[in-house]
């Protein structure tokens, strides 16, 4: 396949994004690729470890493919984001619970669909380049691909504030947050592939790490907590409304920016899975928006005002001060028989 190299090497399975000048996003060819992969190596003695990683310099995967999502949706036909994202979403189930360590090497923007990939990895590498997103309320969505689960178990209110803002983690706070484990400087990567795939041994990732510069994150941990306490989108926005710091400004600059029914389900989503050490549920919630984005939501929308007619004026649903409850468990509410079964043939 000319958009994804998934091949054996050594002692390692090998999965190789190479569609650079698209920045490696994610089709759902890909997607299905790299699942079957999963399936064969999880039982393949000659595989002791899965290594990741994408050409070029710009992009791991900067999130998926979402022109025939837009198409297909347009055309009335949701059935088919409808299996797309079941089918990405059992993927996601399948990199995260994989039975073998999992080395990612995330250039660049990893963003969605790149997180639901490099970021559910064993053993997760940045670099000096390394910007980590989840900016899919900016387009009518929420944070998916298993991306609330990580969300929900960043310290504090982290993940309400990256989820809501889409704010990007260079090295230090990608691994602050959550989303990341290892800092090796990119000049290391292909020779510490290279004895991966000889060796198969996955501790040499560990002896090859070092310390990120220093990251913003972290000195904003205060002003995080004390702002995205709330348990509703409202909740939120009246504390940021009620101060005049610099922090909470351009906080509410970017929630401007973004759908107020896809933050306030995000938020939603985030507060139930928290508890939760499987990201099955946090995938299963996700999948309750998505089934019904294009229909109900945001979505279509986003697209044509970021991606299509690039006129980054989209028109929401609701006000962004005017968010009812009610909106946002409609779009939560158990789906039946359409659930997500993570089984293939959903």
């Amino acid at each position: 396949m000319g958009d994804i190299n998934i091949r054996k090497v050594g002692q390692t399975g090998r999965i190789t994004f190479t569609r650079p000048k698209a920045l490696n996003a994610m089709s759902y060819e890909m997607c299905i690729a790299i699942e079957d992969a999963l399936d064969a190596w999880a039982t393949d003695d000659e595989v002791k470890m899965i290594v990741i990683d994408a050409e070029g310099e710009k992009a791991f995967c900067a999130g998926g493919d979402i022109a025939e999502l837009y198409e297909t949706g347009k055309a009335g036909n949701f059935a088919f984001g409808q299996k797309f994202w079941a089918d990405e979403y059992r993927m996601n189930a399948k990199m995260f619970e994989f039975c073998k360590p999992v080395a990612s090497f995330m250039q660049g923007f990893t963003m969605g669909g790149g997180v639901g990939v490099g970021c559910h990895a064993s053993h997760r590498v940045v670099g000096d380049t390394s910007q980590i997103a989840m900016p899919e309320c900016g387009i009518g969505l929420v944070p998916d691909v298993g991306g609330s689960y990580i969300l929900a178990h960043a310290p504090g209110r982290f993940g309400e504030y990256l989820g809501l803002t889409a704010s990007r983690l260079g090295a230090s706070d990608a691994i602050f947050a959550g989303f990341s484990d290892y800092y090796i400087p990119e000049s290391k990567w292909p020779d510490l592939i290279a004895s991966l795939e000889e060796t198969g041994d996955w501790t040499l990732i560990d002896a090859a790490a070092g310390t990120a510069p220093e990251g913003v994150l972290a000195a904003q941990e205060n002003e995080i907590n004390a702002f995205f306490g709330g348990e509703t989108l409202p909740d939120i926005l009246n504390a940021l409304n009620g101060s005049d710091s610099t922090f909470a400004t351009d906080a509410l600059k970017k929630l401007s920016r973004n759908s107020p029914l896809a933050m306030g389900c995000a938020l939603e989503i985030i507060h139930r899975v928290r508890g939760s050490e499987s990201i099955r549920p946090a995938l299963d919630q996700e999948y309750r928006f998505t089934f019904r984005a294009m229909e109900h939501g945001d979505f279509l929308e986003g697209i044509r005002a970021q991606i299509i007619d690039k006129d980054r004026n989209p028109t929401w649903k609701h006000d962004l001060n005017a968010l009812p409850a009610v909106a946002v468990s409609q779009m939560l509410l158990p789906l039946g028989e359409a659930k997500l079964t993570f089984e293939k043939g959903d």
